[in-house]
């Protein structure tokens, strides 16, 4: 068993699993530099400071307390203006259902009830279903002329077609809010750089601007959308109408956010994965079924989200490395789904294990959307597995050099002769 905590940490040896962690040979394999990470404890100072938790049960601990609270904007707004917590970008991050801590959450979360429960995702399959269908025949089209790029044809696709019809948006709009998406991001990774965050506000900007404008046309002319419904909860709920049309757009705002990035990213490391392991992939061929769990062990294995961040509500310890209130501690997920005392064989990937992962958080922040992006990604390996079961890989992806928010940038793909 891994110890809980190591007296006595070398600064250098954690920077240098950081800066690894964003080359390409790091991205490609980090859990070898988790394993590192994990070597050192179940808690680690964090060289910027406060700490990084890898073990797998005190990450669930607290992820699930109340005693620890997302950074939300009263937070941010205590670190100060000169640090990265002031961007635009943070700050309306801040202020999105992710950001919130009861009793705000608690408010905003009973406003959009259980957005993807077994009816709405019911109505949402035979969308998916056709989605899906319509993208594998482009991908098994582009393959006729050789290699093909899996997550800019399938990938980047599926998640915004879905989303984009389900909040009724125009297609042609699609494109260009994928890509301030991919921009959006940096405010919500580790350590952003100045001109990431720059980037990130931009993007923060017109998507504001955007959604602003998509809440007073639906305003003017509801309908059976989610976001005319939103208006329609909002309304009842509060009396100053310009308050419940920005309540709304948080709302337009965050879905658009939890549901494009992460899962693209899912979709691309579930078939980077399989195609790695081509004797899991014909085992899933012949064993449909395991489908589902199989999709479970691609979260756990190489999850879209490798870090959550929590701050401690009062003073307080994690296995008996102090704490003090407002202090982030950095919850590891990447590392802690590798967890040896969680998992046997942790290091190994095997769809036919029934896996438990953080990759979706934990406690009141579970994701929202998580049934959704699990029916994607089921809908896809049911499609692929049926319509190209000789697909291999041409080359390892190409991924972003970041460290919470993984992303694919290339996933090249073939068809091998049966």
């Amino acid at each position: 068993m891994e110890p809980a905590i190591t007296p006595h940490i070398d600064r250098r040896s954690v920077v240098s699993i950081f800066s690894r962690l964003r080359t390409a040979k790091g991205q490609t394999n980090p859990s070898q530099l988790y394993r590192e990470l994990r070597s050192m404890g179940g808690v680690v100072p964090a060289p910027w400071g406060g700490r990084l938790v890898t073990s797998f049960d005190l990450c669930d601990r607290i992820l699930r307390s109340r005693d620890w609270l997302e950074p939300d904007t009263q937070w941010r707004a205590r670190q100060g203006e000169a640090t990265r917590w002031s961007a635009v970008s943070s700050q309306e991050m801040g202020r999105t259902l992710a950001g919130l801590n009861p009793p705000d959450h608690t408010r905003v979360r009973r406003s959009v009830g259980n957005m993807f429960d077994r009816t709405a995702l019911s109505a949402l399959r035979t969308s998916i279903t056709d989605i899906t269908s319509g993208l594998v025949d482009r991908l098994t089209e582009r393959l006729h002329d050789g290699e093909a790029d899996f997550h800019d044809l399938v990938s980047e696709e599926l998640p915004v077609l879905t989303i984009g019809r389900w909040l009724g948006l125009p297609p042609a709009d699609y494109p260009y809010l994928r890509e301030l998406t991919h921009e959006q991001v940096f405010a919500q990774e580790l350590l952003p750089s100045a001109s990431q965050l720059a980037r990130s506000d931009a993007a923060t900007r017109q998507l504001r601007d955007y959604f602003i404008a998509l809440v007073r046309e639906r305003r003017a002319a509801p309908g059976a959308d989610p976001v005319s419904g939103w208006i329609r909860v909002w309304d009842t709920m509060e009396s100053d109408r310009e308050a419940a049309d920005e309540a709304v757009y948080f709302l337009a705002l965050f879905v658009l956010l939890a549901a494009l990035e992460t899962t693209s990213t899912l979709l691309s490391t579930m078939m980077w994965l399989l195609l790695k392991h081509p004797r899991q992939w014909d085992w899933l061929r012949a064993h449909p079924d395991h489908v589902p769990g199989a999709v479970e062990e691609v979260l756990r294995y190489d999850s879209p989200t490798h870090v959550i961040s929590r701050v401690a509500k009062t003073d307080t310890a994690i296995a008996d490395w102090p704490v003090g209130a407002d202090e982030m501690v950095h919850l590891m997920v990447g590392a802690a789904n590798h967890d040896p005392d969680k998992h046997l064989d942790a290091h190994l990937f095997d769809v036919r294990r029934k896996a438990t992962h953080l990759s979706f958080s934990n406690g009141i922040h579970y994701c929202l959307g998580a049934p959704l992006a699990r029916l994607e990604a089921q809908s896809l390996l049911h499609g692929l597995l049926n319509r190209l079961p000789y697909l291999s890989l041409a080359r390892d992806p190409e991924w972003a050099p970041r460290v919470a928010f993984r992303r694919v940038m290339t996933l090249p793909v073939v068809v091998t002769p049966a």
